[in-house]
């Protein structure tokens, strides 16, 4: 069984940028490409950049002469961002693992990433990498989710994952909201970063369509291919129940509670 919560390919990727981009990622997209602009970079790395919501508020936001590059382990994820370029606007796109970034030392003014440290499988190894490619003062900006507890779409799918699943629990829609504040502080630390500045950020989100989120969640994400291992699921009938279980908890019209954690953090 294949629980690899950080493989988005075939169909994932279109399903992650329409179903969940406009819900849950574009005004955090918003507020980093912000923190961002205001450093003003000229060489900028994205990692985990995804379907390129991110990318695009930050070529919106940066100079025209800064350069921004945008990677990802999943190569289809990118194939969706490159979409939404024109040629000239100084992007570049290629596949990268951010635990081995293919680029030399002090290539970068400022790193972003939106949403994907907590899918890293060694932490630690992140944060040295980022610090590496990383010139002299320059910055790393990236956030994660706060916990189930403040973000109740989270909470609501994977309480149903654990109730279709007693015995075998997909585990995806725990994983990105699994990573506490006080470790990643000191993740920092050690690996040598310093001015370190977190901004805890609250949102109520209209969700005008609770099946178009709640197919979103379920085909958007390796959630999908993991309760296709799952003998006897049928995808389609958990997106109906997961919308329904929407319906019932965030109202009418439905708004539902969104908290992210943002980070900058500087290199000596």
């Amino acid at each position: 069984m294949d629980d690899n919560a950080a493989k988005f390919v075939g169909d994932i990727p279109t399903y992650y940028d329409q179903g969940l981009g406009p819900m849950i990622f574009v005004d955090y997209a918003a507020d980093i490409a912000g923190l961002v602009a205001a450093a003003t970079p000229r060489r900028v790395l994205e990692t985990a950049a995804g379907t390129g919501i991110v990318t695009r508020a930050l070529r919106d936001k940066l100079s025209a002469d800064a350069a921004i590059t945008a990677t990802d382990l999943n190569a289809d994820m990118l194939t969706i961002a490159k979409g939404k370029f024109r040629d000239g606007e100084a992007v570049s796109f290629q596949p990268a693992d951010a635990l081995a970034l293919p680029f030399a030392d002090g290539s970068f003014d400022a790193i972003v990433c939106q949403f994907g440290v907590m899918f890293y499988p060694d932490k630690d190894k992140g944060y040295r990498e980022a610090l590496r490619v990383l010139a002299p003062g320059g910055r790393y900006f990236f956030s994660v989710w706060d916990s189930h507890r403040h973000n109740a779409f989270a909470r609501i799918a994977h309480g149903l994952m654990k109730e279709l699943f007693p015995d075998n629990t997909p585990p995806f829609m725990n994983v990105p909201f699994s990573y506490p504040f006080e470790p990643i502080k000191e993740s920092l630390g050690d690996a040598g970063f310093t001015g370190i500045t977190t901004w805890v950020v609250k949102r109520d989100k209209a969700v005008p369509d609770t099946r178009s989120f709640a197919r979103g969640i379920i085909r958007g994400s390796p959630l999908y291919d993991q309760l296709r291992a799952r003998p006897g699921t049928d995808p389609e009938a958990v997106v109906e129940t997961l919308a329904s279980r929407f319906d019932a908890a965030f109202g009418k019209p439905p708004t539902m509670p969104l908290q992210a954690i943002l980070f900058e953090a500087r290199k000596p």
